[in-house]
């Protein structure tokens, strides 16, 4: 084996583009998660309060997410079924979306409400 060779599999090691969309999604799933919770608390399913806290984290991470998940596919060469992990940042993107409207929506029920 090579310096070179070495170097190269250092570098890019097997399933190295899948990490950044993982952990884009993770972070998103986070937020949907959390927006999710945040508007059933404020709709008085669950607990009690505004679920003001929690629509405030969920926005955040999906941000959070999206921007993670932009990061990657603006950084990412591979194609689809690469392994480069192009399809995930993209689930990801969607994610991230929906759980930053979520927390929208939470916020915005929390204004009225409160």
């Amino acid at each position: 084996m090579s310096v070179q060779h070495l170097i190269a599999v250092a570098v890019i090691g097997p399933g190295s583009g899948r990490l950044g969309a993982n952990l884009a999604a993770a972070v998103a799933l986070i937020g949907l998660v959390l927006g999710g919770l945040a508007l059933a608390r404020s709709a008085g399913r669950i607990g009690s309060g505004s679920g003001r806290r929690g629509a405030i984290v969920a926005l955040v991470a999906g941000l959070f997410g999206i921007a993670l998940a932009g990061l990657h596919l603006a950084t990412n060469t591979g194609d689809f079924g690469t392994g480069s992990g192009r399809a995930g940042a993209i689930v990801a993107l969607a994610v991230g979306l929906v759980g930053l409207v979520l927390g929208g929506l939470t916020l915005a029920r929390s204004r009225h409400a409160g």
